[in-house]
């Protein structure tokens, strides 16, 4: 899998962590605490939107973007690590992402660092899943979203499964975020479907 094959060069994986201003800012959060807790990753960039903040701020406790374990870049700066190909970060997950950021992401805009670093991640083939949290979804937002996947993203929508039957609202997003880090390869506990209660 994908960061197997980084741990097996010998190195732990760079990661870089968006969030945007849609709703589900848990979802970024419980993320970033499994990825610190996995010894496979070594970096992890964070980058969060003006309205990713204060949404987090609205929904969650903001206090968890300030956590030493993450690099926090603001999203104006374009002289940030995350704006270069050579920085060699592996994969990078915008979580969750508006569908004004896939729109940007899509028509290769770049006005952002969030969006910049998305397309320096399709320009150098490497790992980009999107967690878009919208519906109903329009037209538009499907076609961007087709046009990113052609392009070679990974759309993971923010729909939680329920098998595991979850008894609270992190439990529900956990089912997410395991899918995440099942994308990105990395080995975590999870509930597996074997068919049976």
């Amino acid at each position: 899998m994908f960061c197997h094959r980084i741990v097996a060069m010998g190195r732990k994986m760079k990661l870089i962590v968006a969030v945007t201003g849609a709703s589900g800012s848990i979802y970024a959060r419980l993320l970033c605490e499994c990825l610190s807790r996995s010894e496979s990753v070594g970096e992890i960039a964070l980058i969060v939107s003006d309205n990713g903040s204060r949404v987090a701020a609205f929904e969650d406790e903001a206090g968890w973007m300030e956590d030493h374990r993450f690099t926090r870049y603001d999203c104006g700066d374009m002289f940030a690590p995350p704006a270069s190909g050579s920085a060699g970060y592996d994969a990078m997950v915008v979580i969750p992402c508006s569908m004004g950021t896939v729109g940007r992401i899509a028509a290769g805009t770049s006005d952002n660092l969030i969006c910049r670093a998305a397309d320096v991640m399709l320009k150098e083939r490497r790992r980009l899943i999107l967690v878009p949290r919208e519906a109903p979804m329009s037209t538009i937002h499907l076609q961007n979203l087709v046009r990113l996947s052609e392009a070679g993203a990974v759309v993971c929508p923010a729909a939680p499964s329920f098998y595991s039957r979850p008894v609270d609202i992190e439990a529900v997003c956990v089912t997410i975020v395991e899918r995440v880090l099942s994308l990105l390869g990395i080995d975590a506990p999870h509930y597996e479907w074997n068919g049976t209660r």
